[in-house]
C-alpha cells in the first residue's frame, strides 16, 4: 500500500476498480482496511476486495479471490496524518517485508508473490520509524534479496532510463561511479529490454559533465570511469555507444514524428539527469523497476503526494501501469522458466532439435 497517509490506498483503490486491470492477475493488498475504505468512499467506489486479517488462517482461502486485502490493523485507527510520521514509516516498512516473503516462497506455495507492486512511501517517514538504514524501496529489496548488482530503471510509452546511482547525494558521486557500476547498470538495463521483447537493445549512456566532459576540460570522469565501462560492455557484445551529454542524448532516445528514435535505453549517471525527462514527458504513465532481483518489482513514478491524500485528486495511471508492466515480465519470466525446464528435461539431443 504505500504509506496510509499518502495517495497509495487512493490509487491502489482507482487502479484495481478498473475490471480490466484486475482481471491480469490475482491481487494481494497488504495494507489497511481503514485506509483502502476511506479511500473507496472518497471516490465513490464500492469496496470490492475479500479481506482477512494479517496472519489469519483465512488468508489461503481468500486468496482465491481476485483481489484480496491482508489487514494489518492491530487496532482501531481512526485515520492517517497527510505527513511523515513514525506510524506511516512503521505500517509501509512492514508491509513490503510481508510482500518480499511472499515472493521468496517456494513455486508450488499458494500463498507466493509473483510480482511486486509497491505503492509510494516517505522515506522521512522511514527515518522516523527506525528504518532509516534505507534510503528507499530499491535499496531494501536488494538487501533482502541478496542482490549483488541492482540498478533503478524507468519505463515510459518511449523512454526507458536505467540509473547508475539513484538515492545519493549528488556531491557523493565522484567517489561513488566506478567503471564497474557503470558497466553493470549498462548490462541489466540490458538484459531489462530484452524481458521487454526488444532482441537487441540499443543503448547510449551519458556523461556525468557538461558536454560530457568536452575531453577532458570540464571533468574526466568521461574518460577515466564511463568510456572503459562502455568499451566492456562493447566488447561483452552490446550495442552501446557514448557518452553523450545528458541535455541532447534523451531527444535522440525518444524520437519524434519523422524522426525515429535511435536508441532503445538511456543510461543515466544520477537520479535527477535520469528522471527529469521522464517525468517530464511521462509524469503519471512511466513505471519504476528494480533490476537484479530475481522476482519482479515495479512501482508508480510518483511520491506520496501528502498534500493531495484523501482528497480524491490523484491519478491512477501510473500504478496502473506499474500492475500491467509487473504482469507483463512477470509472464515472461514465467515463460522462459518454462522453457528451460523443458530443455533441461529433455536433454541435450532433444534441446539440439530446431
Amino acid at each position: 500500500m504505500g504509506d496510509p497517509g499518502g495517495i497509495g490506498p487512493e490509487v491502489i483503490v482507482k487502479a484495481l476498480a478498473d475490471r480490466g486491470v484486475r482481471s491480469l492477475a490475482r491481487f494481494a493488498v497488504h495494507g489497511a482496511a481503514d485506509a483502502m475504505h476511506d479511500a473507496a468512499q472518497a471516490a465513490g467506489i464500492q469496496p470490492f476486495w475479500w479481506e482477512a486479517r494479517r496472519g489469519s488462517a483465512l488468508i489461503e482461502t481468500a486468496r482465491s479471490h481476485d483481489a484480496v486485502l491482508i489487514d494489518d490493523r492491530d487496532d482501531e485507527r481512526t485515520g492517517y496524518a497527510h505527513a511523515p510520521n513514525r506510524l506511516g514509516g512503521e505500517l509501509s516498512f512492514r508491509w513490503v517485508e510481508d510482500a518480499i516473503a511472499s515472493a521468496r516462497l517456494p513455486d508450488a506455495d499458494p500463498m507466493r508473490a509473483d510480482a511486486i507492486v509497491t505503492g509510494p512511501i516517505s522515506k522521512e517517514a522511514w527515518s522516523l520509524a527506525g528504518r532509516g538504514k534505507y534510503p528507499g524501496h530499491t535499496e531494501l529489496l536488494a538487501t533482502r534479496f541478496g542482490a549483488k548488482r541492482h540498478a533503478m530503471m524507468f519505463v515510459g510509452p518511449s523512454l526507458r532510463v536505467v540509473l547508475v546511482t539513484a538515492h545519493l547525494p549528488l556531491m557523493d558521486l565522484r567517489n561513488t561511479l566506478t567503471i564497474g557500476r557503470i558497466y553493470d547498470a549498462i548490462d541489466l538495463g540490458h538484459e531489462a529490454c530484452t524481458r521487454l521483447g526488444i532482441a537487441r537493445p540499443r543503448i547510449a549512456v551519458c556523461g556525468l559533465n557538461p558536454h560530457a566532459g568536452e575531453h577532458g576540460l570540464l571533468g574526466d570522469e568521461e574518460q577515466r570511469l564511463i568510456t572503459p565501462a562502455i568499451r566492456i560492455a562493447a566488447e561483452q557484445g552490446l550495442d552501446v555507444q557514448g557518452p553523450f551529454p545528458a541535455d541532447t542524448i534523451f531527444n535522440a532516445a525518444v524520437g519524434a514524428p519523422g524522426r525515429p528514435a535511435r536508441f532503445d535505453l538511456v543510461v543515466a549517471m544520477y537520479h535527477d539527469q535520469g528522471l527529469i525527462p521522464v517525468k517530464l514527458l511521462f509524469r503519471d504513465e512511466s513505471v519504476n523497476v528494480t533490476l537484479g532481483l530475481p522476482t519482479v518489482r515495479t512501482s508508480p513514478d510518483h511520491g506520496t503526494a501528502f498534500d493531495i491524500a484523501g482528497k480524491n485528486r490523484a491519478d491512477a495511471g501510473s500504478i496502473k501501469a506499474a500492475i500491467r508492466l509487473a504482469v507483463r515480465m512477470a509472464g515472461r519470466d514465467s515463460e522462459q522458466r518454462t522453457a528451460n525446464n523443458e530443455q533441461s528435461e529433455s536433454g541435450p539431443e532433444r534441446a539440439s532439435r530446431p
